[in-house]
């Protein structure tokens, strides 16, 4: 039997340095790379009646989903988050609500747990496969950090956590599927060449003697012009007998491409052709209502916000689906309107539990895992204390920073904050996080404090102003604007809560490397001289509305 062993290193860097080129984040194009700046205009009818793409305006990238009766279930990648491998449910395609985390923590390792300077940004768990077989949902997601391809089980996916199994090697980007004879497999490849590997009955690893080929030596060459980013992201199902297979190309001088192949048996051989080619909408599902309507759940690339879900409608013509209006993904779709929108995955929280109550709401991802000594609901009960463990440098270094989505078009988070027993060289407060973060809080010099913002635009945080603190509670604010691609972050602070005052400069948000994701609102509490020092956040709330400076 043989099988390709996922080349973790080489995929990281490969990619990561392709995303960047192609996308425009970073420095000047590679030869031959033509930027690209996606909007979200689309063709059809706007009413306010009808749902709007895209669906979710957050970093919810890499989409497996399933439908089980007449509930859909969707799983994403939130890479260093953690709980991890976020399970979100609904009735009606548009509107989503948190169910379940597959799992709290991932693993155990200094990089998991942000220590002896190491981390896990970029790495975390990557691309998952969701499936639902025999009255059970399954999980399925690999490591970069550990090495390790993670299967997640569970009869109630509204729970937290699933029952995992962890095993090598680690497959990369790989679909679970389930075969009508009970049999199972993932289907798997990130350079172009798809691969078919049988697991033993219990998922717990492969099955020796088991079914191992490669299916499709090279789906790439489907794609128009010449390869940048090789065939990845698999999503493997079966629909009326026959076998299809997503994947995600990435042309030079091009944009992401949905590419799909098919074949009348499991181990081929497969046909391919182009899926969807519109404004760099690529990589995910597809999926059917009950009424037997079809749909495709991709993502499109859209700056500091991250990577954001788009719904594109399917008809099937030949056997092939044929994604969109004209080929286009079209602004309103004839489903219900958005009317949670984001909130059903983001949360205000005012901090104050029920008996029986989930600790932290499911809003809420803790950056890298976190240090549960550390933190506290009950220490002073309607306020979320953290106290800072050990001394870190600065921000990205430090542990227990609580995180939820940023979103837009434009989104706003405000908290209020008791310093007084912070420690000489504390910071504390609220920040827009990536690796060029930006946050408004309170530092502690002395028995002094000081409201500063701080700037890690050059990625090297830097005090960009400073005021003088007298009183022991102040007030934050930051408003995200993602309005036609401009992503800019405003920092604010209260001293009644009502009254606010602009400081420092706006933060110009980048979606960088090695993050890897969209921008998050976080909280947090760190020393750079002595641990010990404690806050007290009264709230967490967020708004869809902003009132930016210009």
């Amino acid at each position: 039997m043989n099988i390709t062993y996922f080349n973790g290193a080489k995929l990281l860097s490969s990619f990561l340095a392709l995303h960047l080129t192609i996308s425009g984040n970073v420095g000047a194009p590679a030869k031959g790379i033509k930027l690209l700046k996606p909007t979200v205009k689309h063709t059809g009818t706007n009413s306010a009646k009808q749902a709007q793409n895209p669906i979710l305006w957050a970093d919810v990238p890499d989409i497996s989903i399933v439908r089980v009766g007449k509930t859909y279930y969707m799983s994403s990648t939130t890479m260093h988050m953690n709980p991890g491998l976020p399970i979100m449910k609904s009735t009606d395609l548009v509107n989503w609500q948190m169910a379940s985390y597959a799992y709290e923590t991932l693993d155990d390792s200094d990089e998991l747990n942000l220590k002896n300077g190491k981390n896990e940004y970029s790495k975390g768990s990557w691309a998952s496969s969701l499936a639902y077989h025999d009255g059970t949902f399954y999980a399925s997601t690999f490591s970069l950090t550990t090495g390790k391809t993670y299967v997640f089980s569970t009869k109630n996916p509204d729970q937290t956590p699933w029952k995992a199994v962890s095993f090598t090697p680690l497959f990369g980007d790989h679909s679970l599927f389930f075969e009508d004879d009970g049999r199972v497999f993932v289907v798997h490849g990130y350079d172009g060449q798809m691969r078919l590997t049988e697991l033993k009955s219990d998922l717990t690893g492969v099955k020796p003697g088991g079914l191992a080929q490669a299916i499709i030596p090279n789906a790439s060459i489907v794609a128009p012009g010449e390869v940048g980013l090789a065939a990845e992201g698999s999503q493997f199902r079966k629909i009326n007998g026959k076998y299809y297979l997503c994947n995600i190309v990435w042309p030079k001088r091009d944009m992401r491409t949905e590419i799909i192949h098919r074949a009348d048996k499991l181990t081929g051989p497969y046909e391919g052709r182009v899926l969807f080619h519109d404004q760099g909408i690529a990589q995910g599902s597809l999926i059917d209502t009950p009424k037997g309507e079809w749909f495709a759940y991709l993502f499109q690339d859209h700056g500091a916000v991250g990577r954001i879900p788009f719904l594109v409608p399917v008809k099937w013509e030949d056997g092939w689906p044929v994604l969109g209006v004209d080929g286009k993904a079209p602004t309103t779709l004839n489903l219900p309107a958005n009317k949670r929108g984001l909130f059903g995955i983001v949360a205000s929280d005012e901090f104050k539990r029920k008996p029986g109550d989930r600790a932290l709401p499911m809003a809420w991802q803790w950056n890298h895992n976190p240090d549960n000594a550390y933190w506290s609901l009950t220490a002073h009960p309607g306020s979320l204390r953290l106290t800072s463990g050990r001394v870190d440098p600065e921000l990205s270094q430090a542990r227990n920073t609580l995180t939820q989505r940023t979103f837009g078009p434009e989104s706003s988070a405000t908290t209020a904050i008791d310093v007084s027993h912070m420690k000489d060289g504390d910071y504390a407060g609220l920040t827009a996080f990536q690796k060029k973060y930006g946050f408004v809080g309170v530092k502690a010099t002395g028995d002094a404090r000081s409201i500063v913002m701080i700037s890690a635009k050059s990625e090297k945080p830097e005090e960009i102003a400073s005021i003088p603190l007298t009183q022991k509670t102040v007030f934050l604010k930051i408003d995200c604007d993602f309005k036609d691609r401009k992503d800019k972050a405003y920092f604010y602070y209260s001293l009644n809560g009502k009254d606010w005052s602009a400081i420092g400069e706006s933060l110009h948000m980048f979606y960088d490397i090695p993050h890897f994701m969209g921008y998050r609102f976080g909280l947090f509490n760190f020393a750079t001289k002595t641990a010990g020092g404690f806050v007290d956040f009264d709230y967490f709330r967020v708004s869809d509305k902003i009132n930016a400076l210009p």
